[in-house]
């Protein structure tokens, strides 16, 4: 249990990655939210998990797409804050589209891009109609293969990376771009090949860029990490942030197993 508990939205909490962060922070204590297109498939994966996490009293589950703005701006303040303007600690973005292995392209092909457009939006609605405020940490899941400081990824993927995932890395990029040009104080991570199964018992390797400089202050190249070791990494690392930690804090992190 965390001695400081915090507010964390989470957009995307029934993929791998966003679900295993939003297990471990309800266990820590934190209140989270979760925004769902059909939240009963979050309910259900969460009772089906191991170890179950099943019905918990701080679970918010709110109905809607994270495109929608208004969707998003009803989440955004906190549901139990002392304050009724102030707006969540943490965000976890890790939305995605399903792989089309037919076309190589995704059934939405700009499904990142749009996300966060509606997601700085909602967030300026909320700071400009309701005087909301705070500033959030926001977290978004991005990948390896598409920075222009050098190359991060085995040479043997390359191809994988440049043909099979260009339009993927294509939306990812924008991604990248708008969380950049916001002022809201970001983490870009940038996981290698995703794999199912359990957290590695070794950890997780960490490169870390400066995307605005364009300057590369460590290297870790891998081929493969598991969405449990993503999300424990996420939660560790800017979910459970001490105040003045800013060691992530507008910096894309490569990590790899």
């Amino acid at each position: 249990m965390s001695t400081t508990t915090k507010t964390v939205l989470f957009l995307g909490a029934t993929g791998g990655c966003g679900l295993s962060a939003l297990r471990r922070s309800l266990a820590a204590g934190h209140t989270c939210i979760a925004l769902c297109r059909t939240p009963s498939k979050l309910t259900d994966k969460l009772a089906s998990s191991t170890p179950p996490t099943g019905a918990t009293t701080n679970l918010v589950l709110e109905q809607g797409n994270a495109h929608d703005v208004d969707a998003l701006a009803r989440c955004l303040v906190q549901p139990r804050a002392s304050s009724p303007h102030a707006l969540v600690d943490t965000i976890v973005f890790s939305i995605g589209g399903a792989f089309d292995m037919s076309s190589f392209s995704l059934d939405d092909p700009a499904v990142c891009e749009k996300g966060i457009t509606a997601l700085l939006a909602a967030l300026q609605r909320c700071r400009d109609a309701q005087s909301a405020t705070g500033r959030p940490r926001l977290v978004v899941i991005s990948s390896t293969g598409i920075s222009d400081a050098g190359r991060d990824i085995p040479l043997l993927m390359v191809p994988l990376y440049h043909v099979m995932l260009k339009t993927p890395h294509k939306d990812k990029k924008a991604l990248e771009k708008a969380v950049m040009g916001s002022a809201e104080e970001w983490t870009i991570v940038r996981p290698s090949f995703f794999t199912d199964g359990p957290e590695s018992p070794k950890g997780v390797r960490v490169g870390v860029e400066d995307p605005v400089a364009g300057t590369v202050e460590s290297k870790a190249v891998g081929y493969t990490i598991s969405r449990e070791d993503v999300g424990k990494w996420i939660f560790e690392n800017v979910v459970e942030e001490r105040p003045g930690d800013a060691r992530w804090v507008k910096r894309a992190v490569s990590i790899t197993s």
